[in-house]
């Protein structure tokens, strides 16, 4: 699946990102947080949807089922 390569690829992007603004001195830590609150809630989201994927990759659903994913998930 392209998209589970594309998702991992945004995941290396957002942490970098992250990294270069944890690294950044002129920020404080406030602005940090702020800077980075919608990050890591994209993080959040995008490692979610990988999860899911890969389980549907590896547990296709029949035809004409539901797919079963809200039966996987923990929370």
């Amino acid at each position: 699946m392209k998209s589970i390569e594309h998702i991992k690829n945004a995941l290396k992007d957002l942490d970098s990102e992250v990294e270069s603004i944890l690294l950044n001195i002129s920020l404080s830590l406030q602005e940090k947080d702020n800077v980075m609150l919608p990050l890591l809630q994209q993080k959040r989201v995008l490692t979610q949807t990988l999860k899911d994927l890969e389980y549907l990759k590896a547990n296709p659903p029949k035809p004409n089922q539901p797919c079963g994913i809200s039966k996987y998930r923990e929370d």
